[in-house]
Formats: C-alpha cells, structure tokens, sequence
C-alpha cells in the first residue's frame, strides 16, 4: 500500500526470503563461498547455523539461482519436524520420485536408481537440509547413512545441512562422530554490524526503485540497529511497519523517535493479554524451569504467516483511509445536499 506513496515497485521489506534481495555482507559473503566450496567439492556434508532470521534461507535460495541445471540436480527440505523413515520419505519425494506405500527397502532402492541415473547423465545431485536443529540424532544418521552411495570414484549425493546455532551441539555429540568426519567446511552467519544493516536498508529499497524517499537520518538508523541487532528478518519487520506508519502519517523522512514509535507499537501488540488472577507473562516465566519453558507451544507465527497477516491489514486500512478521504474531500454544502436527497 505505502509502494506508490513512495513511489516503489514492490514492498522492498516482505519477511519471504527472496533472492532477488540478496545482500552481500561480509557474513553473507563467506557464507556463500562455503556453499561455493563445497559445490566444487561434489561430497560431503556443508554445515551452515546461523541465529534465527539470519538470511540461511534466502542463502539457499540465491545458491540455487546460480545452479547449472545441466550439471546438478537439487532438492530442498524444510520440514524436519519427522522421524528417520519419514525423513527418508521426504527426500525421495523432494526428488520427485514415488514413495506413498513404499518399504524401507524399497525407498532406497528407488533412490540409489536415481542417483545412478544421475551420475550417469553426467550430473550431480545435492540434498539441501534446513532447519536441521530439528532432526534428531537418529535422523541425521539416517542422513550420513545415503552418503554412503558411491560409485567407484565419487559421491552420488552431497549434502548441505542448515540450522540455528543448537545444531552444533547435535553436531558435537559423541554419537556423531561419522558425520563430522564428512563434514567438509562449517560456517556460522552472525548479524550485520552497524554499518552493514544501513547498506542492507538502503539496498533493498534501491532494489525496488528508491529515489531517497523516504529517508532515514543516522538517529533513525541507530534505533533500527539498535532494535533489531542486525539481523535481517527483524530489520524487515520493523522497516515494513515503519514505512507503513510513514504513509499513514504522510511522513518522507524518519528520525530516532518514529522509529521508537513504532517497536513501542510492534511491543504492545505481542504482549499477552494477562487475566484476573493470572500471574504475568514474566512472573510466570521466573517460576518455570528451562525444561518446562521449553515444552510451551511455540507462539511465534511463520514468517509467511506473519507478511499475509499484514498484507490483509493493509488491505482493511485501505478502505478505511479510501472513504475517509472522499468525506474530507466532499465540501459540507453537497454533503447537506445528500443527506436530504436521501430523506426524500
């Protein structure tokens, strides 16, 4: 809705990792060369973590726009809530081969046929795992285990595994020795610093058409860092509603206090509602044990879930501001005029 206010092609802030918004920090950059590296490599495993909205997805994504399709064939799975064999369903599926009824047996028959065929056509096939905190042990086993396809010379299946930061500690469990023995390269995406979270700002709106309308002074940028620490989603989140606010308020440049307007908004709306009698959010937090906070159910939304959410809300917003400007913009005379036309 604020795109044609400031004159923008698209909303240069959506939560949905788009490679087409690729930016190159330093993190970014050495991230990519590991998955560069590895490529090269064609085997083993490359092991990439980063904190949660650090841009592995759209890392992912931007690697696949570069894959030559005559060379390799990939496969991406972002579900890893499952166990060893529904683990092993999935990625047959991702290669889109059949697999509803199949045996154990029969899924790894089918999928060692298919990376011979492979390999023969003279390709490569890659498995790309994210969200790999979630497999259990047993999974990621499962996982080591199809490296196991070879031929006499080389792997026929390389993987790359993607996670937040506690998959390391998966990783270094005693049980998983094997598996680090074929990891390759591992890298950890930290947050942008200062001046990289303003280039990222500034590169997403070029990448939609800004003019520098709107713009942002250094107070402003401090408070954007200062909030979202540099990591990519959260800068999202938080410029998206900014300049929604700016377009609401016929705001062209933002300072230190609007952009504390709106995280004190963004706070207010994801504090939960605390009923009579019911302890607060954190008196409840400081009487659980880690282990029992760890089994609350997840509260947060995805974020496609979340940009759908807003998308709806600007729609509604929309309207409203749609016909409270035709009543402003109506000189009272016609509106007198109207109103008795209707009571004849």
């Amino acid at each position: 809705m604020y795109e044609s206010y400031y004159g923008l092609s698209a909303k240069p802030f959506q939560l949905r990792p788009d490679p087409h918004f690729f930016f190159g920090s330093k993190g970014h950059k050495r991230a990519m060369a590991y998955l560069e590296y590895g490529l090269s490599q064609g085997e083993g495993f490359i092991v990439i973590t980063g904190e949660v909205g650090a841009g592995k997805t759209t890392l992912v994504r931007n690697l696949f726009n570069k894959l030559p399709a005559d060379q390799i064939v990939a496969a991406h799975i972002v579900n890893t809530h499952l166990d060893p064999d529904d683990t092993l369903r999935m990625v047959v599926s991702a290669f889109g081969l059949p697999y509803e009824g199949a045996s154990k047996t029969d899924l790894l028959t089918r999928l060692e046929q298919f990376l011979r065929a492979v390999d023969r056509q003279g390709k490569r096939a890659l498995l790309v795992i994210d969200e790999a905190q979630n497999l259990k042990a047993q999974t990621v086993e499962e996982l080591r285990m199809l490296s196991n396809f070879q031929t006499d010379d080389k792997s026929l299946l390389q993987t790359f595994l993607l996670g937040q930061p506690e998959f390391r500690a998966t990783l270094h469990s005693p049980t998983m020795q094997q598996l680090r023995q074929r990891v390759i390269a591992s890298y950890h995406l930290g947050p942008m610093d200062a001046d990289e979270t303003r280039a990222y700002i500034e590169h997403r709106l070029h990448t939609v058409g800004w003019n520098g309308d709107p713009a942002f002074d250094d107070g402003a940028h401090a408070a954007i860092f200062a909030h979202t620490g540099g990591i990519p989603r959260k800068t999202n989140t938080l410029l998206d509603r900014v300049l929604l606010m700016g377009y609401l308020e016929e705001l062209h440049e933002f300072n230190e206090e609007h952009i504390k307007t709106v995280i004190s908004d963004i706070s207010e709306e994801f504090q939960l509602p605390t009923a009579v009698g019911t302890p607060a959010a954190g008196a409840l937090g400081s009487s659980m044990g880690d282990d029992e906070l760890g089994h609350l159910p997840e509260r947060r939304d995805s974020a496609e879930m979340l940009d759908e959410r807003m998308m709806r809300l600007e729609k509604s917003i929309v309207s409203v501001l749609s016909i409270l400007k035709k009543i402003v913009a109506t000189p009272q005379g016609a509106q007198a005029t109207q109103h008795v036309d209707t009571q004849e």
